[in-house]
């Protein structure tokens, strides 16, 4: 669940400097590594490294020296290949048509059989993402344009991709023809940007234009700008998860604000799954407004029982259990005065594993609430996820272990409610207004719209 960003003909040697609020806005996408590379039209110049985007671009000359008016980043939130500095993205490389560089958000399903052939043809890769094969695909494409290779490449790849793709003077931009993760395209006054959720693009003051179509290649470069379809209409499946969970509440995404569908998830759970309880509180901040949604149909006072220290990131990506269960520990504290004696109605965004809000629960007991009742505004993740959200196996999967009734007394909470795939559908279908397409929900149905790998670990697998 990567974020990316892209500029094309920012003022001179701003490029970079966007690039790095574009990354700064969406820190929520990813807190493993970050990076940017820039191009001045003739030199190509980089800096990555491993952590948070304010720590890797710390010292000033990390952005003064990513010379340009051409530029794209990436936050990385690994899903296959490991959590080390040869994985960081944007991934670039020399090749005989010059300098090429990706940023990937996505997830590809064909990774392995495409990696054995590639490797068969001599092919030696540097990382273990399955982002470096579409970069091996265009690099041995005999077309004449970068553009056409590009499509060449994307033609051979199955699964979920939003990609920025970077040469010394053009920046190509694609997504996959079922549109699973989100993309916009902006504009502030001459220049071009490109980011995975349009909340990027307020940090510059850029303009949002619309979104990069499913199966959309876009061309930047001094010519213009082009944009065509390069794939054959598929059935659009954008991801669901997208709007439950990951993106931020004030972006636009699949064509509708995130915050607007979150308060119908919370309406909706209130008419499905009411409780007696004296107060609503949400576990900060994915789950507010949904909440909000949920307290103002139920007419129960909304309180903020939860308190989240911000300086510690999503537990839900951190890529390690351990830190997982220390994130938990350093990130929440409760707020006695609202949650002593109590029936405390917690509404969350979803259960995965169930760990974090186990603990959550544990916290509200001690902190004096007489009653915790549990209330998800997505229906139980059964099925895991694989076109780029970090869902393990099926057996790691709480909802898939256990029923309903063994979850309430594994939490040690009063009642669970989960709120119906057919509501959470209904309440996300004002962001189709505009598109003909539907919504991904294989994590809950494991109705998957594309193939999938036979054994569930190869896509998981850490090279």
């Amino acid at each position: 669940m990567c974020g990316i960003f892209g500029v094309f003909g920012s003022p001179k040697n701003e490029a970079a400097k966007w690039t790095y609020y574009g990354l700064y806005a969406q820190q929520h996408r990813g807190q493993e590594s970050a990076g940017i590379v820039s191009s001045d039209g003739e030199n190509v110049f980089s800096h990555f490294k491993m952590g948070l985007v304010s720590d890797v671009f710390k010292k000033p000359s990390s952005i003064e020296n990513l010379k340009g008016s051409l530029a794209i980043g990436h936050n990385r939130y690994s899903t296959t290949g490991t959590s080390n500095e040869f994985n960081i993205q944007p991934l670039l490389v020399k090749t005989r048509f010059g300098s090429l560089s990706i940023a990937h958000n996505g997830n590809l399903v064909n990774t392995i059989e495409l990696r054995q052939k590639l490797e068969e043809q001599g092919s030696i890769f540097r990382t273990s993402t399955d982002s470096e094969v579409i970069v091996h695909l265009i690099a041995k494409s005999q077309k004449a344009t970068l553009e056409e290779r590009v499509i060449e490449a994307l033609l051979q790849v199955k699964g979920a991709y939003s990609l920025l793709i970077m040469s010394e003077n053009q920046l190509i931009v694609a997504r996959d023809p079922n549109g699973f993760k989100p993309l916009s395209y902006g504009r502030k006054d001459k220049s071009i940007v490109f980011a995975s959720e349009s909340c990027a693009f307020d940090l510059i003051d850029a303009e949002f234009v619309r979104e990069v179509e499913p199966g959309e290649i876009i061309v930047v470069d001094v010519n213009g700008i082009k944009a065509r379809k390069f794939a054959d209409e598929v059935k659009k499946t954008f991801c669901i998860f997208e709007l439950i969970y990951f993106s931020r509440p004030d972006s636009r995404v699949f064509g509708e604000f995130v915050d607007k569908v979150r308060r119908k998830f919370g309406k909706f759970l209130a008419i499905e799954n009411n409780s007696v309880s004296d107060v609503v509180i949400s576990v900060p901040d994915s789950s507010n407004t949904a909440a909000l949604g949920y307290a103002s149909t139920a007419k129960i006072k909304f309180e903020i029982g939860l308190i989240r220290n911000h300086y510690i990131g999503r537990t839900f990506i951190h890529p390690d259990q351990n830190m997982r269960d220390l994130g938990v520990k350093l990130k929440f504290n409760t707020v006695g005065g609202v949650l002593k004696d109590r029936r405390v109605t917690i509404v969350d965004d979803s259960i995965v594993r169930g760990t974090t809000l186990k603990k959550l629960a544990k916290l509200l007991r001690n902190a004096g609430a007489r009653e915790v009742h549990v209330r998800i505004s997505s229906p139980p993740v059964r099925f895991p996820c694989f076109y780029g959200m970090d869902f393990p196996t099926s057996k790691e999967l709480v909802a898939n272990q256990m029923t309903i009734k063994e979850m309430t007394a594994w939490l040690d909470v009063d009642s669970l409610s989960y709120l119906s795939i057919e509501n959470t559908l209904e309440a996300a279908k004002i962001s189709l207004q505009n598109s003909n397409g539907e919504f991904c929900d294989a994590c809950f149905t494991g109705n998957y719209p594309e193939n999938v790998p036979p054994n569930e670990k190869n896509i998981f697998q850490k090279c």
